[in-house]
């Protein structure tokens, strides 16, 4: 795969980061992906320095009783990078959110 290569999943799951869904479940939720695409999404745009990925701190998720989520934030690459989708995939800056019940939390 060519580094700056983004196929329409691969841009879906980017627009969804850079609206502020930052991990895996809620990037699911919003975009109807399973999560048999959306985590190998993430990966090759890790990999493509698309997006940066940090754990929440251990103390956040034992309050919550849930496992620690991996949060990602869109890079500067990644920005340009979805604005080139955008002029290519014309129905992604269309896409809006399905609202949930969820929030963004602080990444801590």
């Amino acid at each position: 795969m060519k580094k700056n290569y983004l196929s329409y999943t691969m841009a879906l799951t980017l627009q969804a980061v850079d609206n502020g869904y930052g991990y895996g479940f809620d990037i699911m939720a919003v975009t109807g992906l399973a999560s048999g695409t959306v985590y190998p999404a993430l990966r090759r745009l890790e990999d493509a320095d698309f997006v940066a990925s940090k754990w929440e701190k251990h103390s956040i998720a034992q309050n919550e009783q849930r496992p620690a989520r991996k949060y990602y934030e869109v890079t500067k690459a990644g920005r340009t990078a979805l604005m080139e989708a955008r002029e290519k995939f014309r129905l992604l800056s269309q896409f809006e959110p399905l609202v949930t019940d969820r929030t963004v939390k602080q990444k801590g």
